[in-house]
Order: C-alpha cells, then sequence, then structure tokens
C-alpha cells in the first residue's frame, strides 16, 4: 500500500513530549501496511481484529495498546491509504470519524 502520508505520523510524535512513547509503535504499523495489499476491508481484518471498518473507506486502527487512534481512508482500488487522524481516545472522540 501506499500511504499518504508518513509526515504525518511523524508530526504526531515529535509535537508533544508525552506522545514519544507511539513512536515505535506506529512506525510498526506503518511497516506493515505499506507491504500490504488490502484489496477489502475483510483483508484488513485477517490482520487487525481490532481495526474498526467504518463508512466511507474509513478504517480505525487501536495504535499502541489502545493508547491512541489512527484513523485512515482507504483507496482499495488504487492501493492508497490516507492518513487523516492520529491522536488520543479523548481527541478521536471529539472528531468525526466519518468526515475527517
Amino acid at each position: 500500500m501506499r500511504i499518504i502520508s508518513k509526515k504525518t505520523l511523524r508530526l504526531f510524535w515529535v509535537s508533544n513530549p508525552k506522545y514519544m512513547n507511539s513512536q515505535s509503535a506506529l512506525e510498526v504499523w506503518h511497516d506493515e501496511a505499506r507491504k500490504s495489499s488490502w484489496k477489502t476491508p475483510a483483508d484488513i481484518k485477517a490482520k487487525y481484529a481490532h481495526a474498526s471498518i467504518l463508512k466511507n473507506n474509513r478504517v480505525v486502527f487501536n495504535i499502541k495498546g489502545n493508547d491512541y487512534r489512527l484513523v485512515v481512508r482507504i483507496n482499495y482500488d488504487f492501493g492508497i491509504v490516507y492518513i487523516r487522524f492520529i491522536g488520543t481516545h479523548k481527541q478521536y472522540d471529539e472528531i468525526d470519524v466519518e468526515t475527517i
């Protein structure tokens, strides 16, 4: 998969010292996603059983033992993953996941 963009993840973990503990988990997710070839939501669920599949091709991944939430939009036809949001549960609760 092509991921747009890792810079968003990097900016998150450097934006605040308390988020630095997310770096290794986000790098692992990025590496696994980059090597994947997801064609359907079922492909994601096979690897990430706790991922939430939502409307508008959105997927929510639990990061670092569910400390953080990563929201992506996937274009399955072209193999592109767009990072839409990364944050804490509190920050996640403040967004509309299906439109972000």
